[in-house]
């Protein structure tokens, strides 16, 4: 590229040179001929191309990337039909507060050359999906336009914006001393010391209180400061889907996963709770709990101030820097005498308990409970499992504890399927030496299964497991739990093995209960992409969500 200090030949080279201005590392990207000048640009950068199969695996990965790191994920794509399938990526960001900017290309603006063909208006299309959404029409604009947008997605709460970049734009000239503006010095501001001193006093007065942490504390500052909460004061804890492993879950004071919004173990202690310190969650997360009016006592402990909804109405809020929120709640709120919490800690036992049965239960096809547990035999403690959305999403985050922050990531604000294999391949790119599982239903890997190709171009050390019903486990369960006939939601799938080893992959079926766990232990060691295949036996959703919860969680 030339020398940063001389004026940039182009729009597309001055966009770059924003881009790296901001520390990008990666543009994952479909690219089209609207996008060749910015291909150009791209080619003698330090910012490395990761040449997707389709532009929603690339918008996975850019917003995968911005939740491990905190900083922005990019992903190019060209205009028209490329554009549109950023869509359910651009939602999955801004649902699941992670930082994304999304480019994408338009044909010229100043003059037509093709009519209306592939036009859309993806600007207005991106305005409710994400944070900040502009067309750029002048070339001496980009850098404030890039600053911005950057600057949006990253703030609290983080989500998704969008630039467009017409192609006579990328072409333009800009004037010689357009400005690249660096990014400025920003801290979040913490909570105000009379709400702090509030929470404390709500805390002390409560008997039986009751911290809940879900997707927002999921930082490594917030986790440390956790645990030095839950440590001082005593008070157990349990976690909504994306709040999993922000506190190691072998703590004893750890109670579950809200994995169901109502009806499981952990219901049962925020029934008894008469307080409950809700730290980085908001309704855009499942409900892993329902409010009700004159019921228990809720505060909220977050970035931002609370939407409030039917079901969530906190009475306090404690808004600013959570990390410092729950600090100097660890240290003013102290261990208080009137606490008790036996009641709490008797669920606790009950779901140790519950959470062993069945675990090593040999029958073939495997049962969930099995699948979980030996996926957690083989990765160690620093290992990362990606979910993609299934059944075996509810049975992973209930059952397979969390040792460490986002070495479960699973998605429970858009639960998309087609997620866990990108969001697999981006664990992997960002820590090679670290082992990553995507752990997939049939249906959610093949939404974007071409992406093993990528992955095998990559070299990444990736083992797929394939969770196999032939059908969309989840929904037939629904059915069957609102009474309907089992219809319309079975298929058939490709040989798996087969199929991966067309890419080049490494492909393994399990036809032996017994042989999982060696198989997923020697596809972790030898390295490169395996996919694994086990079928599974479902039967267990409907015996235990459905029948035994029903009949163990009414005994506590």
């Amino acid at each position: 590229m030339a020398n940063e200090h001389s004026p940039a030949r182009n729009g597309a080279e001055l966009f770059i040179r924003a881009l790296e201005n901001e520390g990008v590392e990666y543009i994952f990207a479909v690219p089209g001929e609207e996008n060749l000048a910015f291909l150009e640009a791209l080619r003698t950068s330090s910012i490395k191309l990761v040449l997707n199969r389709h532009e929603q695996a690339a918008g996975f990965m850019a917003a995968t990337y911005g939740r491990l790191t905190g900083r922005v994920g990019v992903c190019l794509s060209t205009l028209g039909p490329g554009a549109t399938n950023f869509v359910t990526a651009a939602a999955y960001a801004q649902l699941g507060g992670m930082p994304m900017m999304m480019i994408s290309g338009q044909k010229p603006i100043k003059s037509s050359k093709q009519g209306l063909f592939q036009i859309l208006d993806v600007v207005d299309l991106m305005r409710p999906l994400t944070k900040y959404t502009r067309q750029i029409t002048n070339a001496n604009t980009i850098p404030a336009k890039v600053r911005e947008a950057f600057r949006l997605a990253s703030e609290e709460r983080p989500g998704a914006v969008h630039l467009e970049l017409p192609e006579d734009i990328a072409d333009e000239v800009p004037e010689s001393d357009t400005h690249i503006f660096k990014p400025s010095d920003a801290r979040r501001p913490s909570a105000s010391p009379k709400s702090l001193e509030m929470a404390c006093e709500m805390l002390r007065e409560a008997r039986h209180p009751l911290i809940m942490i879900g997707a927002g504390a999921n930082r490594k500052r917030v986790s440390q400061a956790l645990l030095h909460l839950v440590n001082v004061t005593g008070i157990p804890f349990f976690t909504t889907q994306m709040g999993k492993g922000v506190v190691d879950e072998r703590h004893p004071r750890y109670l579950g996963n809200a994995a169901l919004s109502a009806g499981d173990f952990v219901h049962c202690a925020i029934d008894r709770a008469d307080l409950v310190i809700n730290v980085g969650h908001d309704v855009v997360e499942k409900p892993p709990f329902f409010m009700t009016p004159g019921g228990k006592k809720v505060i909220h402990v977050n970035f931002s101030a609370a939407d409030v909804d039917p079901v969530y109405f906190p009475q306090h809020e404690v808004v600013g820097d959570i990390a410092n929120s729950v600090e100097y709640m660890a240290e003013n709120c102290g261990q208080c005498a009137n606490h008790d919490f036996t009641r709490l800690m008797e669920v606790k036992e009950a779901v140790d308990a519950h959470l062993q049965e069945r675990a090593e239960d040999d029958r073939f096809p495997v049962i969930p409970q099995r699948i979980v547990h030996d996926v957690r035999q083989v990765m160690p403690e620093d290992g990362i499992i990606t979910l993609d959305n299934g059944m075996y999403k509810l049975w992973f985050a209930r059952n397979y504890p969390a040792y460490d922050n986002n070495t479960v990531l699973l998605d429970n604000a858009l639960a998309s399927m087609g997620a866990g294999l990108p969001s697999g391949m981006m664990a992997s790119m960002l820590y090679p030496n670290l082992k990553v599982m995507a752990v997939c239903g049939d249906g959610g890997f093949m939404m974007n299964s071409q992406e093993l190709e990528t992955a095998v171009r990559l070299n990444l050390n990736l083992v797929v497991l394939i969770i196999n019903d032939s059908a969309y486990g989840m929904i037939k369960w629904k059915q069957g739990q609102e009474g309907y006939t089992d219809f319309g939601l079975d298929y058939r799938n490709p040989d798996f093995v087969t199929y991966a080893e067309s890419y080049g992959a490494k492909g393994h079926r399990i036809t032996r209960t017994q042989d999982l766990q060696p198989t997923l232990e020697k596809a972790l060691a030898e390295g490169g992409v395996h996919l694994v295949e086990v079928p599974v036996d479902y039967s267990e959703n409907r015996r235990v969500f459905d029948e035994e919860l029903a009949e163990l969680t009414c005994r506590l």
